[in-house]
């Protein structure tokens, strides 16, 4: 008998060539959750444990081919972004999204882990007005909080102010992750009515790169297995909170997160 296929995600993010963010960690989250993961590659960068050394965008038209190459026959119940880059890719990337019919999960990211622009200046408007306007689930650091509302958030309190600013953007749901901050990891879910507060303890792990791509990929994979926002965000919380338990050192730096954490736990 052939197997029925499982439920297609597609990432839209630039490669890390370490391996611990980007396309790479997004379907390495993707096939530990049961998912089939298709990628649209936006940009490459030479990228490692210490950081960045260099980035180069593709170009609009191979960006449009390979996600139309997807969408077309393939389909998707899902669909994540990460490193756009520029304002155009920004731009044609929230048209594509827009006429899809699938949940869309929006990391808009801004910074790498070590600190290093991942977004042009240039392109934050079109995040903006945009980009955000697509997002079924938008999943913003404190970091890109402060770059695309003006918001700081040095406490707890504050992650509501954050999530208010955001959703005037027009994502349907804001996850602000408050990672940045001292104390337990807690993030706030919410579409401005309902309010989901995740909590997990702080690990005492400095390898943690690409947490924000596998927290990502992860609600998009339970969406696609369909999961309501709230139950996706809360399952992909808990995989990534072991996944940074696991995280392992690699390189001189900073380690990845091990996304097949839940293969190595005693009894498997």
């Amino acid at each position: 008998m052939t197997r029925q296929a499982p439920p297609r995600v597609l990432t839209v993010a630039g490669s890390d060539s370490g391996g611990g963010a980007g396309i790479q960690a997004d379907l390495k989250t993707m096939l530990a959750l049961g998912v089939h993961g298709m990628s649209v590659v936006t940009a490459v960068t030479a990228q490692n444990s210490l950081g960045v050394q260099g980035a180069w965008e593709l170009p609009v038209e191979a960006v449009r081919a390979q996600y139309r190459s997807v969408v077309d026959d393939i389909g998707v119940q899902a669909v994540k972004t990460g490193m756009l880059a520029s304002a155009e890719l920004v731009e044609a990337v929230a048209e594509l999204l827009a006429g899809t019919d699938a949940p869309v999960v929006v990391d808009p990211v801004g910074v790498s882990k070590h600190g290093d622009s991942l977004l042009a200046a240039s392109a934050l408007e079109s995040v903006r007005t945009k980009l955000l306007p697509t997002a079924t689930v938008a999943t913003p650091n404190l970091d890109e909080v402060v770059q695309l509302t003006g918001v700081h958030v040095r406490s707890e309190t504050d992650l509501r102010r954050a999530a208010d600013a955001l959703l005037a953007l027009g994502p349907r749901w804001a996850l602000i992750k408050g990672g940045h901050l001292a104390g337990d990891a807690v993030d706030l879910l919410t579409d401005g009515t309902a309010e989901h507060w995740l909590r997990a303890p702080r690990h005492d792990n400095r390898h943690t790169h690409g947490t924000g791509c596998t927290l990502a990929s992860a609600v998009a994979a339970e969406l696609a297995r369909g999961r309501d926002v709230p139950e996706a965000v809360s399952a992909a919380k808990t995989y990534v909170t072991g996944a940074i338990a696991a995280g392992f050192a690699l390189g001189g730096g900073i380690g990845p997160v091990d996304h097949a954490w839940e293969l190595h736990r005693p009894g498997r």
